[in-house]
């Protein structure tokens, strides 16, 4: 249910419902009347009606607005970031994009025994869609399609990158810009907590938790050869 929550996004509630009849017998194909409904506080229908011109309007304008933030969606406000690898725009489309090492505040669950505050991470290698996300760790500053990925060495993920963000509610607006939707996605999962390893997942060589003790304790860069390599390539995230 958790994961179900946060693809669906924003919830909506029933104010309107359409009947359409056809009349039967001859020119049946074309001779149709529309019939519209209220809805009552518990989503039932009442107050029948034939559609007036105004709900017509009024539905035609809502189609149109809609049909305008689909088409917003992922895209760039202005020149296409450098760091996106690859972008599809389509009403279900999905970024990938990399950033660099740097040092970001971590958030840890009590039951860790690691203090939450601001440590250095390595490369990361993002793909995102409007309710799903993976991340993999990167050695690598210039890409092709051949790049090998590594685990991203964090717990709630799956080993095939995939992040359980737990009860995270995700809201990714319908006309997200490119920058938007990237900034969002970063907050998400930076702003969760991370509990546990799963399914017996090992991101690293050796310890995970006590490599965070210590990288959370001090300012020194993250150990990249403790990465784990993946069956993974770059091209595997495009295609």
């Amino acid at each position: 249910m958790k994961e179900l929550t946060g693809t669906f996004g924003n919830l909506y509630e029933p104010v309107k419902a359409l009947i359409i009849l056809r009349k039967t017998g001859e020119n049946q194909q074309t001779d149709y009347y529309i019939e519209s409904y209220d809805m009552d506080e518990q989503g039932c229908p009442i107050n029948g009606h034939p559609l007036s011109v105004r709900e017509s309007n009024n539905f035609a304008k809502a189609l149109q607005v809609n049909e305008k933030k689909a088409q917003g969606f992922l895209t760039p406000k202005g020149l296409m970031p450098a760091n996106v690898l690859h972008l599809n725009s389509g009403a279900d489309g999905c970024v990938v994009w990399h950033t660099p090492p740097k040092p970001v505040k971590l958030l840890f669950t009590e039951n860790l025994g690691i203090l939450s505050g601001m440590a250095n991470i390595p490369a990361l290698v993002w793909k995102a869609g409007k309710g799903s996300l993976q991340i993999f760790a990167s050695l690598h500053t210039g890409f092709t399609e051949s790049t090998p990925l590594f685990y991203a060495p964090f717990f709630n993920l799956y080993n095939d990158g995939r992040v359980c963000m737990g009860n995270v509610r995700i809201r990714i607006p319908n006309d997200c810009s490119l920058e938007q939707f990237i900034a969002l996605w970063q907050d998400y999962f930076f702003n969760s907590y991370f509990s546990h390893l799963i399914g017996g997942h090992e991101p690293i060589k050796g310890n995970i938790i006590q490599l965070w003790q210590q990288l959370t304790a001090t300012a020194e860069p993250f150990p990249t050869e403790v990465l784990n390599a993946t069956q993974y390539q770059l091209k595997n995230l495009i295609r």
